[in-house]
């Protein structure tokens, strides 16, 4: 993490990570998810995986707080997901307990599993329905591995995102539930991150200038939303999601 100031010295990243914040925004803002997935999946191209996290704390929490915040049924979610955003927060302390340094051939290989499972998911339009009666234990274990998976590889929507849409919430409500789940996820990132000490103020710096790129990616695509067909974007999303999965499985067993 030392190294980052540095990272940014360069002009090259510099307007890679404003391409690829406007891009990640974009997406969101078509659809209502992707700016993590988008955002790490692209700058660990170019730095480690956990860098790429730092630099995603700010844009993801301050978009997801706006998010969770446009919906309906704030309180009434925060009932019902307590056990999964419990889950969230304890799975990923418990990550960072367990793997106090993970090496980056592993972390990489995480994140290409974790592409690839989302991208399968999306493309094969895979939905089931949870049992009332199996909604508690399956939030609270859903919140565990969902906090344990974001620890290692910084990636928030697997599997919470195809648990909450197993829950059969209606639109508005569905975009607010991932956006209360992603901002928990980014909140307990964050805490891990500095308690590991790799968070500092020339990262948070560095974060809270991804917010601009961020937030105007998300201005683009709120307006594209209008004009694109919903399901073509999804699709386009998926495929070059399981291709950057498949390029960093590649990688790790390289």
């Amino acid at each position: 993490m030392e190294n980052l100031p540095q990272l940014f010295a360069s002009n090259q990243h510099y307007l890679l990570v404003v391409l690829v914040f406007i891009l990640a925004g974009m997406v969101k803002g078509v659809i209502g998810l992707g700016l993590p997935t988008i955002a790490i999946g692209l700058l660990s191209l170019s730095m480690p995986a956990m860098e790429a996290a730092a630099l995603l704390i700010v844009p993801s929490l301050l978009t997801n707080i706006w998010q969770l915040g446009r919906g309906p049924q704030l309180i009434l979610l925060l009932r019902r997901l307590s056990p999964m955003l419990l889950g969230i927060c304890a799975g990923t302390f418990l990550s960072a307990l367990l793997f106090h340094k993970i090496n980056a051939a592993w972390s990489g290989l995480g994140l290409g599993l974790a592409l690839i499972a989302y991208a399968t998911m999306g493309l094969a339009s895979i939905h089931w329905n949870v049992p009332t009666r199996l909604e508690t234990g399956l939030s609270s274990l859903t919140g565990t591995l969902t906090g344990m998976v974001t620890a290692t590889t910084g990636v928030f929507v697997m599997p919470s995102v195809p648990f909450l849409q197993a829950l059969n919430l209606d639109k508005d409500s569905l975009i607010q539930a991932m956006g209360l789940s992603f901002t928990v996820s980014t909140l307990a990132l964050a805490v891990k991150l500095a308690s590991a000490g790799s968070l500092d103020w020339h990262v948070a710096g560095s974060s809270l200038f991804a917010l601009l790129p961020a937030l105007l990616g998300m201005q683009l695509g709120q307006c594209l939303r209008k004009k694109l067909q919903p399901l073509l974007f999804k699709r386009c999303f998926f495929i070059g999601l399981f291709g950057l999965g498949a390029h960093y499985l590649w990688g790790a067993s390289a």
